[in-house]
């Protein structure tokens, strides 16, 4: 079996290397996948144009983040709890 792809090394902090390979795990991905594909991103603009469109999002519905957030805090409160349990 031949593959076209070639071997590098890395040398990681223990923490870097933990975070990467828990993120990989959160994406179903294999830790060389994950690199490989976080490198592609990178290098290829997908990246930048992913992060241009999120902040597009944040930029043109803010109002309704910021409302939606404050939501969800509300439900979270130590009020909002008590009241849940007493229903």
């Amino acid at each position: 079996m031949s593959s076209d792809k070639k071997q590098t090394q890395l040398r990681l902090a223990p923490d870097v290397l933990a975070a990467g390979k828990g993120a990989a795990a959160a994406r179903g991905l294999d830790f060389n996948k994950y690199v490989e594909r976080l490198i592609s991103e990178d290098t290829t603009g997908a990246r930048s144009a992913g992060m241009a469109a999120a902040q597009r999002l944040i930029d043109t519905q803010s109002a309704f983040l910021d409302d939606l957030e404050a939501d969800l805090d509300a439900q979270h409160t130590p009020a909002a709890q008590n009241r849940d349990a007493a229903a």
